[in-house]
């Protein structure tokens, strides 16, 4: 049995935009929980879908874990200096309070900045491996977004980066990463540890892992660990975060460092050979609308769907149907209404504007738009009837035989 400290701070810095993110803003939560201390970091990430989530779920349970501190930032601004020695300096003081321990994990993002600290996971591990020493072994999970540093690199023993994009592993990267630390546990700290960094950066709509080029990238990175390869991992970095070490990056430790430098150059000569596949033209909205309207229409064609060309005369009924902010606006204010009141200055000023559209609907107004609502929609399915289109509401019902499809515009 081994007795782990646990504990995260996570933020996803944008460096050009003026906001600052405070320690207020880790302490009240919202989109995320609130910053969590010993017990109440298990507690809040329990069964959600964080890294530390998944680190929870996997780890055996047999070994001790001691709780520290935990805080999800989401995306903002500079991490103000305040908010960020209040949070490290108390995660090393309650880590010094818990020693001895046998090893780390640290639930990061790997993007974060500070006022002081461009590369701020760099000096919360710097921090950390003062407290443990070098050798107690500290495995993190980062996000697929991170700037990995040369410091994160060599202060950590192990590391789990996200493999999608949209992110949908969350959770599964901190379970590979208590794998990786078990196996540290198990067969001891591993000796070579390689950085290859890419040398040129990615904007944030070409990285997505459900297609190529990152698809076969994140593939290979899996596929590559095993044997001497501990872990063997892919960041494409995040732009906005405005540091030195900014970029794409490929990660390795492994148990030779011939076999770290080995995998990490052979992952990074694949990325670096795809650079003119990350590139794409960019469009004007409507153009690229157009485009990617044509380019389904081809695909439906292809697939051996029926595509026919109609008009609906109820499209032009939307503007009236939303007015006041519609049945939407409606319903949405009055489920949000009271954390308006209760908060509403921390809210997305274009979404609260939205919202509070709805509370100048009177009851009379919403019950006409509602009947207008369903008669214009018995009217649209009437007229995409021929085309063998299911009636509104029944888009996941069953049939027993196939259906002709139908597109509209």
């Amino acid at each position: 049995m081994a007795r782990i400290a646990i504990g995260g701070y996570s933020h996803e810095t944008n460096c050009f935009v003026p906001m600052r993110t405070d320690y207020e803003h880790y302490a009240q939560g919202g989109e995320f929980p609130p910053l969590a201390r010993r017990e109440e970091v298990i507690e809040r990430s329990k069964g959600a879908t964080f890294g530390m989530s998944g680190f929870l779920d996997t780890i055996d349970p047999s070994h001790e874990l001691v709780p520290l501190i935990w805080g999800q930032g989401g995306a903002g601004g500079y991490i103000t200096d305040d908010c960020f020695e209040r949070i490290v300096g108390e995660f090393v003081g309650m880590l010094s309070q818990a020693m001895p321990v046998d090893a780390v994990y640290l639930d990061l993002h790997g993007a974060m900045c500070s006022l002081t600290y461009e590369d701020a996971e760099g000096e919360v591990l710097r921090r950390v491996r003062a407290c443990v020493g070098p050798d107690i072994p500290v495995v993190v999970s980062l996000d697929y977004h991170a700037n990995v540093s040369e410091a994160t690199v060599a202060l950590t023993d192990g590391m789990a980066i996200y493999l999608t994009y949209p992110h949908i592993d969350r959770q599964g990267t901190g379970s590979r990463a208590a794998r990786i630390l078990m196996r540290v546990l198990e067969e001891g700290i591993p000796s070579g540890r390689a950085i290859r960094r890419i040398p040129f950066l990615l904007p944030l709509n070409f990285q997505c892992t459900l297609i190529e080029p990152t698809k076969g990238i994140v593939d290979a990175s899996v596929a590559g660990e095993g044997g001497e390869i501990l872990d063997l991992c892919y960041a494409a970095g995040f732009p906005p975060s405005d540091l030195d070490e900014c970029g794409p990056s490929v990660v390795c430790h492994a148990y030779s460092q011939e076999a770290a430098d080995e995998a990490a150059d052979q992952l990074a000569a694949m990325v670096i050979a795809r650079e003119d596949q990350f590139a794409a033209p960019l469009m004007e909205p409507d153009d690229a609308v157009a485009d990617a309207f044509a380019h389904t229409l081809r695909r439906l064609s292809a697939a051996g769907a029926t595509v026919v060309d109609i008009t609906l005369a109820e499209l032009a009924e939307i503007p009236a149907l939303s007015a006041h902010g519609g049945v939407l606006g409606a319903e949405a204010y009055a489920l949000h209404r009271a954390r308006i009141a209760a908060s509403g200055e921390l809210m997305d000023p274009r979404v609260r504007v939205r919202i509070e559209r709805g509370q100048n609907l009177s009851a009379a107004d919403y019950i006409d738009i509602c009947r207008a609502r369903a008669d214009s929609r018995a009217r649209t399915d009437a007229a995409t009837a021929p085309c063998g289109m299911k009636p509104s509401g029944q888009a996941g019902s069953a049939s027993s035989s196939p259906q002709p499809t139908g597109v509209t515009h």
